[in-house]
């Protein structure tokens, strides 16, 4: 794929954004079950393989932060939504590099 993902995040950048009271709107596309395991509270959980048949759940006119275990699989979400026209941002590293709390 040609595609590159041209904004991304950190996820001390959203850990931060989010304790200075911030909405931000996040998709976690992992699996159920790695969801369960402990996710960014507030975030919203659309599974990657279902993200295709679930764009209408999603708000085109909000920046779009995804996240994953990595940032590989949030980074196939933007490409996808990226061209559906959606505003999406990655946060790079993933739940790997969170340092903050999760639900």
């Amino acid at each position: 794929m040609a595609f590159q993902v041209t904004k991304t995040i950190s996820p001390a950048e959203v850990a931060e954004k989010l304790k200075q009271g911030e909405t931000l709107y996040m998709v976690d596309v992992r699996e159920p079950n790695e969801w369960a395991a402990g996710h960014v509270e507030g975030a919203n959980h659309i599974p990657l393989g279902q993200l295709g048949e679930r764009l209408h759940e999603l708000d085109s006119s909000a920046e779009i932060i995804m996240i994953c275990r990595s940032g590989n699989r949030s980074g196939l979400a933007c490409e996808l939504l990226s061209e559906k026209g959606f505003n999406v941002v990655n946060m790079t590293g993933g739940l790997n590099a969170w340092t903050s709390e999760l639900v």
